[in-house]
């Protein structure tokens, strides 16, 4: 397996230099910060992750998943009622 084929936060085996090896390691621990800490990155594809899913399910259940779509829409008509319910009462 090439070097080329292994994640950024990987260390290629093989490498005898210290030096070499030092940096390799560096290199891998500096991939692995960026990838943990590039928040919209990690948010887009989890995102695309639950839509690819949630593809899956509509295309296996058009039924169930239309029944969720609406009950999620009922549940979120109803927060908002409710809070400007609330809000409207207060002032």
């Amino acid at each position: 397996m090439s070097s080329d084929a292994l994640p950024k936060t990987v260390v290629p085996s093989g490498i005898t230099d210290e030096v070499e090896l030092a940096r390799a390691e560096l290199r891998a621990a500096l991939a692995a910060i960026e990838q943990k800490a590039n928040f919209p990155a990690r948010a887009a594809e989890a995102t695309e992750r639950t839509m690819t899913r949630a593809r899956a399910f509509a295309r296996r259940e058009p039924g169930v998943a239309a029944a969720g779509a609406v009950a999620i829409a009922a549940a979120v008509g109803a927060a908002v009622w409710g809070l400007v319910t609330l809000l409207s009462k207060r002032g």
